[in-house]
């Protein structure tokens, strides 16, 4: 009867208890989440140019992505990730790899509504409407195919172009100070503990080491007979 109690029980915290809830108390015990971010109402995106298919909320001061599926935010030089906009993040132990892709000017390009010297006509992608349509929109480009991203009268960047941007954006990502502090602290994480030899026990004043004699060998006078 009492483990029929205590089974029930636990089904009951399982079933209350959120699947996001429950990874962000076991992340949280090592590394700290970040702050929550407030909405009145879903947010809108748009796709940036030169990308497959990575949106961002462009109303907001903080850096918020979504690609393939996840939502993405960098915070303090770590990276975390959510199937939502606004709750359930979770540590990501690496750089996403669409992030290199990303212009670190695009903010400038936005504001303008110029990329790179041609007209940006962006268009606000409504959260409903991403959801039901970036799993098509990932697989079949079309972002770059239909419209170059909004751009006018832009032809997409070569394949090598982009490789090498990429390389450039990877070593100045590594240079920023708050990346660089957390690397130091993954790498003090990661170092083995120190363990330390036990130290001999000095000996007493005065005390002597014992002797044993050898067992098998005779005393001396042991074996003799009287005559």
């Amino acid at each position: 009867m009492q483990r029929l109690l205590w089974g029930t029980l636990l089904l009951a915290l399982v079933v209350v208890v959120p699947v996001p809830t429950m990874a962000a108390v076991d992340i949280s015990i090592g590394i700290s989440l970040p702050p929550p971010i407030v909405f009145q109402a879903p947010p809108d995106v748009i796709v940036m140019p030169d990308t497959n298919s990575v949106y961002v909320v462009p109303t907001i001061d903080v850096d918020l992505y979504f690609w393939n599926g996840w939502w993405w935010r960098p915070w303090e030089g770590r990276w975390y990730r959510s199937r939502y906009y606004n709750r359930g993040w979770g540590y990501y132990d690496r750089v996403p790899s669409f992030y290199f892709d990303v212009d670190p000017g695009w903010r400038g390009y936005y504001r303008d509504r110029h990329w790179y010297g041609h007209r940006w006509d962006y268009q606000q992608i409504p959260h409903q409407r991403l959801q039901q349509n970036w799993q098509g929109w990932h697989k079949d480009r079309h972002w770059e195919r239909q419209g170059t991203w909004g751009v006018q009268s832009y032809q997409p960047r070569p394949q090598r172009q982009r490789q090498e941007l990429r390389q450039q954006r990877q070593q100045q990502y590594q240079q920023r100070p708050e990346v660089q502090q957390h690397q130091q602290q993954r790498q003090q994480q990661q170092r083995p503990p120190q363990v330390q030899q036990p130290r001999p026990q000095p000996q007493e004043r005065g005390e002597q080491p014992q002797h044993s004699q050898p067992q098998g060998k005779p005393e001396k006078g042991e074996g003799e007979h009287k005559k």
